[in-house]
């Protein structure tokens, strides 16, 4: 990563122009004196509107060259901005197995979380404008349509910069900057090879251009990059294995078998016919006390699904004469997961004593004891049926035509923009319908205590599901429209300003196959329709930089933005940069920002979904106990349903944010800097966590909803406006820089976040709960986090040790006190070297997790991997990276 120095003594006149003030936002100089080895061109940097020159000043924007994430092997998005200390990412293709928070598939989405606010409070831009979010949520964009191959840099903005940018830009920017022209082409081809089996990549792709715009008048640009990365099972890894694990009190199960478990509602009798010949272990193991079968479904999920990334980048660009400068831009993406969990549960089955497979029937069932010869009620999971299969289909598509130049003076750039944003979910195996599943056993076709005969297993095929079950589409039309210019010398320099507008235009569309979603309880979606909206946004904005001073300079910028379906909002920024001696800069920033919901969350489909973690149901079978009238299948230690969907009253999220920092050059080859910040959030919109409705029953009593009958339907939990977010906390850089030797030339960069404190309320008004260093509810907030790397190089050698750290926390802990669990410290060592001594062909060999180190024991069960939390580590382990590139 990079940290540009201060200034030397005699840049020192371009110091006033470097408004690095804000820990992201007004992130370089506004204007330059005479330079007697010719012009500087302005740029726009991340953060403001305001073309500045790229001088070297120090600046809370963290920027992270594609040479540098290529050589660590860092091949996805995901994985690049899990380097970024600031970044809280937990949301990746492990997230795909078993789906989202609602627990409806992701399809394959991959997200960006700065400060731990949530991906919907990251903007992620690409080339300075916006992509159409996710569909599924509709708040965050989808990492893995990002063009990696076709990148330059990445620049992360760690403020808040709504001023700019409008809403999304609570916790910052990510800002992804593809090539701007190649005059050659090269193919690159790249493989990541597990020591281990299981999770083995290819990459292949292909860059070429052509042009050059002060010469030719012309120039272009395109991609074509392939990756696939093979399916990790969790029977490939040690620590993912199982969720029994008895010694750390571990016993992540389901109540719902094979064979089945059955309940006697004459007698109050349960039990497992094959519980007496050990279950049908592993896959399930005995209960051991109430005479029933468990299943251990963490057998027979994926730690990583197989995915398959197809990304086409082109650009062409044309000068018109007059410095002005026309540009055409199409990305197309496409992501494809595949993704496995265990056979699909089937609860209230009922089991008549005309079945051949009552136990003590003819089917073979051995009989059991204390039986009323009445119906049993029988939870089953048909192994036969195989694991439940839904393959992904991502696509996203993003067309820009642009316009920039300079007129009377003015800097300006327009474009009009359109990108959509799909998914779709097929189940290719293991899903079957409920209704005909049921019959099956009812009529005693089925045998829910054994492997069914050929009969059986004709009919269990013919129940079967395959085919769509949803898919939905996000689309944006957007028009931008900016304008900078220096206007009058001040004492410092010249003040310059800017001036814009944005309009835009969205669409989501939510759309159900009732045809196979009404069939199947499991999908989620069985109680689902389809729904859409829309809305329009108009903003403008401005900004001002004022160097008032030689060393001090003054910013302030603002933006109105107005949601068709919210109403508008006002939100100012204001910084200031002060360098009293040539080493040594303090810069501080205040503002305030604004998240509108986005159109999923207000518009989205009520599902009935299954919880994360088993419970309890705290009427039927309180602490465990079952209860006169209760099922303990349905209502004791198992996961029960929630009802989850959008909001129509939700209210907008306002956020204020405070950043202060310092630069400081001691030497010439050091620079330190240290940017404390800290946000305040009201009005979080969220769904209630789980654990909070059934930890307080007396609470959330009107939540827990249910049939006539008496027994539970689901807790209501569907979006709202939550409460209150207060965090705060520190970003460290440092670089230090050898002079050049014999020997070559050593840098050392360490990027850091450390967090004071992350502290959240579950609803207006409620006490506050901390989140660093411990698990709270759903996830965690490191108090620590760092990437430092170690590069060398030498003529055409180069190499680089890179470490990726994250601090111990307090587990989730739904164990006995005495099995209470701290989750270690994580670190992943990566080495690497390349070598470019042959002509057109450059060479990189590393290995990544170099001492082979396992993810942490975790006692979590919020999602489907057990032994260890997927969304915070990498469950490939050490793995050989080769690289090679044919430049031509």
């Amino acid at each position: 990563m990079n940290h540009p120095t201060l200034l030397s003594c005699r840049t020192l006149p371009l110091a006033v122009l470097a408004p690095a003030l804000l820990p992201a936002l007004f992130a370089l100089p506004a204007l330059a004196q005479q330079n007697p080895e010719g012009p500087i061109a302005r740029v726009e940097i991340t953060g403001s509107s305001i073309k500045r020159l790229q001088s070297e000043t120090a600046t809370p924007l963290t920027v992270f060259r594609a040479e540098e994430f290529v050589k660590q092997g860092l091949s996805t998005a995901a994985e690049v901005l899990d380097r970024i200390p600031s970044n809280q990412t937990s949301m990746g293709a492990g997230n795909t197995v078993g789906g989202n928070a609602s627990g409806l598939p992701t399809g394959g989405q991959a997200t960006a979380d700065l400060r731990g606010l949530g991906g919907d409070k990251t903007l992620v831009l690409l080339n300075g404008r916006r992509l159409a979010s996710h569909p599924y949520d509709g708040a965050s964009v989808d990492l893995n349509l990002i063009p990696v191959a076709a990148l330059e840099r990445v620049e992360v903005l760690r403020d808040g910069a709504s001023a700019i940018y409008g809403t999304d830009a609570i916790g910052g920017v990510i800002n992804f900057i593809t090539k701007r022209a190649v005059d050659a082409a090269a193919i690159s081809l790249e493989t990541i090879l597990p020591d281990e089996t299981g999770g083995r990549e290819r990459r292949a792709n292909v860059t070429v251009g052509g042009g050059d715009l002060d010469r030719d008048r012309w120039a272009v640009l395109g991609v074509f990059d392939y990756h696939k990365q093979d399916v990790l099972t969790s029977q490939q890894r040690p620590f993912s294995a199982t969720g029994v694990i008895p010694s750390r009190g571990l016993n992540l199960t389901s109540g719902t078998t094979f064979p089945g478990n059955y309940f006697d509602a004459g007698s109050g009798v349960q039990g497992n016919p094959g519980r007496a010949t050990g279950c049908d272990a592993p896959l399930s193991v005995p209960h051991p006390t109430n005479g029933t079968c468990r299943q251990d479904y963490t057998r027979l999920i994926d730690d990583l699904p197989e995915q398959e990334h197809i990304t086409a980048y082109g650009k062409a660009s044309f000068a018109l004469g007059s410095g002005h400068t026309a540009s055409l831009e199409l990305l197309h993406a496409v992501n494809n997961v595949l993704s496995r969990t265990a056979p699909p549960p089937q609860t209230h089955l009922v089991l008549p004593i005309t079945s051949p497979y009552y136990p003590g029937r003819a089917g073979g069932v051995p009989a059991q004891p204390g039986l009323s010869g009445g119906p049993l009620t029988v939870s089953w999971r048909p192994t036969e049926a195989g694991q439940r299969q839904i393959q992904s289909k991502g696509a996203g598509t993003r067309l820009v035509g642009a316009l920039e130049g300079v007129v009377a003076g003015w800097d300006y750039q327009g474009g009009l923009s359109y990108s959509v944003s799909r998914s779709e979910e097929n189940f290719t195996g293991g899903y079957v319908g409920d209704a005909i599943f049921a019959a099956g056993v009812f009529n005693g076709i089925l045998n829910p205590f054994g492997l069914q005969n050929e009969a059986g297993r004709a009919y269990l095929a013919s129940a079967a599901l395959r085919g769509r079950v949803q898919d939905a589409s996000n689309r944006q039309t957007a028009f931008d429209l900016k304008a900078s210019r220096e206007l009058f010398d001040l004492a410092g320099g010249k003040l310059a300003v800017a001036f814009g507008t944005e309009i835009r235009h969205e669409k989501a569309d939510f759309n159900v196959n009732r045809d196979i979603a009404g069939q199947a309880a499991s999908s989620g979606l069985s109680g689902s329709l389809s729904k859409d909206g829309s809305r329009s946004i108009q903003a403008v904005f401005g900004e001002i930089s004022a160097p008032f001073l030689r060393n001090l300079e003054a910013s302030l910028a603002g933006r109105y933005d107005h949601y068709s379906d919210v109403g508008g909002t006002w939100n100012p920024k204001a910084s200031l940069r002060f360098q009293p001696h040539q080493a040594f800069v303090l810069r501080g920033s205040a503002s305030t920002g604004f998240r509108a919901p986005t159109l999923f969350e207000k518009n989205a489909p009520q599902s009935k979904n299954d919880t994360s973690n088993s419970y309890n149901d705290p009427i039927l079978c309180p602490g465990g106990v079952p209860q006169p009238g209760a099922n303990p299948l349905r209502d004791c230690d198992l996961q029960q349903f929630k009802l989850q969907g959008g909001n129509a009253g939700l209210q907008p999220e306002k956020s204020r944010t405070l950043s202060i920092g310092a630069v400081l050059e001691p030497l010439q080859a050091v620079t330190l800097t240290l940017d404390y910040w800290n946000i305040h959030l009201r009005e979080k919109i969220g769904a209630l966590p789980e654990q909070t409705i059934y930890g307080d029953f007396d609470k959330y009593r009107d939540r827990f909803l249910r049939n006539p009958d008496g027994s539970p339907f689901a807790i209501l939990d569907l979006n709202e406006n939550l409460g209150k977010v207060k965090t705060d906390g520190v970003d460290v850089s440092l670089t230090v820089r050898s002079r050049p030797a014999d020997w070559g030339n050593v840098a050392f960069t360490l990027d850091g976040t450390w967090v004071h404190r992350y502290e959240y309320q579950n609803e207006r008004g409620g006490q506050f709960i901390e989140n660093v260093g411990r698990y709270a509810d759903n996830y965690v907030v490191f108090r620590w986090r760092h990437n430092a790397a170690l590069t060398w190089r030498s003529g055409p050698w180069s190499a680089t040790l890179a470490h990726n750290f994250k601090t111990r926390y307090a587990d989730q802990n739904l164990v006995d006190p005495e099995f209470f669990n701290r989750v270690t410290s994580y670190s992943l060592v990566n080495l690497s070297g390349t070598y470019t001594g042959f002509s057109n062909i450059a060479l990189t060999a590393g290995v990544k997790n170099l001492f082979d180190r396992d993810p942490p024991f975790s006692n979590q069960g919020t999602v489907f991997q057990k032994g260890y939390d997927p969304r915070y580590t990498d469950p490939i382990g050490r793995a050989l990276y080769l690289r090679g590139t044919y430049t031509f």
